[in-house]
């Protein structure tokens, strides 16, 4: 359930880690609303009309459709949009604060150089003229020019790939999430059309493996509402949530059943899932089936599961039962945090719904089709998804790949969200010249060559596309809230838009308003009627005639753990801000004492590991990766598995403000990144460290 007038999505206490649905408790809300009131860079209102006016947000992990309350034309309050299909009413806790974010100390005030060791303001002619230098020394020269967007769902980032690969270059990118692997495992593994979603909405059963659907996997918002509406208070449960994973998050306290798994196992669990589906008899009309069926009974009989991962055969054998015995069952299969899983856990994962006879089935799992371009020369949303920019940046980092002299970062933050952090910080280092299109001083902001200020969300026009894991096609836009900004920012496209025009490249449009209307329009959606608030939704899927199991890609891809060191749980909140987004000034009283004191992280191991390692509640420790390191505070959890510790993401930040800055340590530093065999693709939910007492 997310934040609406009545909830909010609280961290609780009691050795319990993630976020469940519990009131505001009103003294806290009460004097939260003092603080801010008292914050010097939040401007006094005036008195004047009050309205409300939609909008969209993408602070969070998953878009949301808003009604951002504006008294004389100034945003002060924000809520979730009652009507919306893609957020169904609920808001994230970042996207709550998003009028104060406004006037956060952290936004970039103008677009600004570096000069020597510093950034300093200049003007915008400046600054195009700088941008227009740099791209033209780089034009058709493949390999030079650069880019990665970490808007997952916007037109904007299918601007920013056309803009590159006119430019000569193939070397665009999305950050990692979720989709990157999906799209792998679903378009080129699987032979599957446009994007695998998930009707939860019409599910009566819900398997999650490894998918915290409630912090981070999918439209999460979405999913909490969707959730909220099958099991209301007091009234009749319409849908069972079982959750597979490795500790106690928001996503396993909420649901009726939490089965223990080791992190970066999820194909494991599906695998021996199938066996029994397998042995009562499935079958799937995929080409590939004899084989699948072959692998998967000579490699994952339930004793070799119970051996990898320690679930015991009854457990499976039970859920299988209970899957069979549903009648719209669906799996959800995807990382414990939201990034770094292989594609072998999404096709293991199609590849139960596949045996339940689920693709295509309302409640089941869908083959959701992509909405056209509205720029021919940039590739396929599903193409740009499945870019491996983790890997391009370690193969960078190793000089296995040339350096770009140019690269491009639209609304993300790489040197700091990235997985094995301080490595890909290095790789960062070589581009000769970093542009950056943030809204934030944010890390990768304060090491940038140029930052190019993209606008506050309630500041622009914007749109939302399909965010992957919805089960229909979805289109949402947005047009500016705040009619006049007092800072001194422009819309990324707009400004690709001026550079392309005088490269001499045409991507069809002179706004990006026009290129939103275009969208929409093609899409058979009406874009005034998207930027009042309205959701345009297809019920259309694609054909899933052609879905294979991919069995050899699978037998190359699945090994089973070597056991014998810690596993790292990392963990995404959603009070803790996102990848792209620092801790909220208004969310600091939201984060508990077990979670952070001081400058000092908490991290959490069960009581048997604790022993084991020598540590008690309150110890300071010192975990390892194989390229980082970070320090923290023990909390005894016993929500945590054994031979486990779970880590918080979002903390540990040297830019942004004092209410994020040198708060805690950064656990993407100890993050290990290796390669999935037979997709090469670069993946980190499986990373061990050593936990050491100091």
């Amino acid at each position: 359930m997310g934040i609406n007038r009545r909830t909010f999505i609280q961290v609780v206490a009691g050795g319990v880690v993630g976020s469940l649905f519990t009131p505001v408790i009103w003294k806290t809300l009460d004097d939260a609303a003092i603080w801010t009131q008292n914050w010097p860079w939040i401007p006094r209102l005036k008195y004047g009309e009050l309205s409300a006016k939609p909008s969209i947000s993408k602070f969070g992990p998953s878009p949301c459709q808003l009604q951002v309350r504006t008294v004389a034309g100034s945003p002060y309050c924000v809520m979730g949009s009652p009507e919306s299909a893609l957020s169904k009413g609920g808001i994230d806790a970042i996207s709550a604060g998003g009028a104060q974010m406004l006037f956060s100390p952290s936004r970039v005030k103008g677009p600004m150089k570096k000069d020597g060791d510093k950034l300093v303001s200049i003007t915008w002619e400046e600054a195009e003229n700088i941008l227009a230098d740099k791209l033209g020394a780089v034009k058709g020269k493949p390999g030079k020019l650069a880019a990665v967007s970490g808007d997952e769902t916007g037109t904007a980032s299918e601007a920013l790939s056309a803009f590159v690969q006119e430019m000569g270059s193939k070397n665009v990118y999305l950050m990692p999430g979720d989709y990157q692997a999906a799209s792998v495992a679903w378009n080129s593994l699987m032979k599957g059309k446009g994007q695998p979603g998930y009707d939860i909405d019409n599910s009566d059963f819900v398997l999650m493996i490894g998918a915290d659907v409630m912090e981070s996997w999918g439209p999460v918002v979405r999913n909490q509402r969707v959730f909220a509406d099958k099991r209301p208070t007091g009234g009749d449960i319409e849908s069972v949530y079982v959750y597979a994973g490795p500790f106690m998050n928001g996503t396993a306290a909420v649901s009726d059943k939490w089965i223990p798994m080791q992190p970066g196992t999820g194909a494991i669990f599906s695998l021996g899932l199938a066996y029994h589906l397998l042995k009562a008899g499935a079958t799937a009309p995929a080409s590939d089936f004899a084989d699948f069926k072959t692998l998967v009974l000579s490699r994952f009989s339930p004793d070799k599961v119970e051996k990898a991962i320690g679930v015991k055969p009854a457990v499976l054998a039970g859920l299988a039962k209970q899957l069979m015995s549903a009648s719209a069952p669906v799996v959800i299969a995807g990382s414990e945090f939201g990034q770094g899983a292989g594609a072998a856990d999404v096709v293991a994962g199609a590849a139960v719904n596949m045996l339940l006879g689920r693709i295509n089935k309302k409640g089941g799992m869908m083959a959701v089709p992509e909405l056209p371009k509205a720029v021919a020369a940039a590739p396929a949303k599903s193409e740009l998804a499945s870019r491996d920019f983790a890997g391009y940046l370690f193969a960078v980092a190793a000089g296995k790949t040339a350096a770009p002299e140019v690269m491009l970062v639209h609304e993300a933050n790489p040197v700091y969200a990235m997985p094995q952090a301080e490595t890909m910080a290095k790789a960062l280092e070589k581009v000769s010249f970093l542009v950056s299109f943030s809204t934030w001083m944010d890390e990768t902001a304060a090491k940038a060559d140029l930052i190019l200020p993209n606008p506050h969300s309630f500041e622009r026009f914007d749109d939302v596309q399909t965010p992957y894991g919805t089960g229909s096609a979805m289109l949402a836009a947005a047009a500016p809230v705040v009619e006049k900004s007092d800072y001194d920012c422009k819309q990324t496209v707009d400004v690709l838009l001026g550079a392309a025009a005088g490269l001499g490249i045409d991507l069809g449009y002179e706004s990006f308003e026009d290129m939103l209307a275009a969208k929409a329009e093609k899409a058979g959606a009406d874009f005034g009627a998207l930027a009042e608030g309205e959701t345009f939704v297809s019920d259309a899927t694609d054909s899933a005639a052609s879905l294979k199991f991919a069995a050899p890609a699978l037998s190359k891809a699945v090994i089973m753990p070597k056991g014998g060191e810690i596993a790292l749980a990392p963990y995404a909140q959603l009070n803790v801000g996102s990848a792209s987004v620092a801790v909220p000034p208004l969310n600091c009283v939201t984060i508990s004492k077990t979670e952070l004191q001081g400058k000092d992280l908490f991290v959490q191991i069960n009581g048997a590991t604790a022993g084991k390692l020598g540590v008690a509640q309150g110890s300071k420790v010192k975990l390892t990766g194989a390229a980082g390191e970070c320090v923290a505070r023990v909390h005894i959890n016993e929500g945590v598995m054994t031979g486990v510790v779970a880590a918080p993401l979002g903390f540990g930040h040297t830019a942004w403000d004092e209410y994020s800055r040198g708060k805690g340590d950064n656990i993407n530093k100890v993050l290990s990144v290796s390669t999935e065999p037979g997709t090469g693709m670069a993946v980190w939910t499986g990373s061990y460290v050593s936990v050491a007492k100091i």
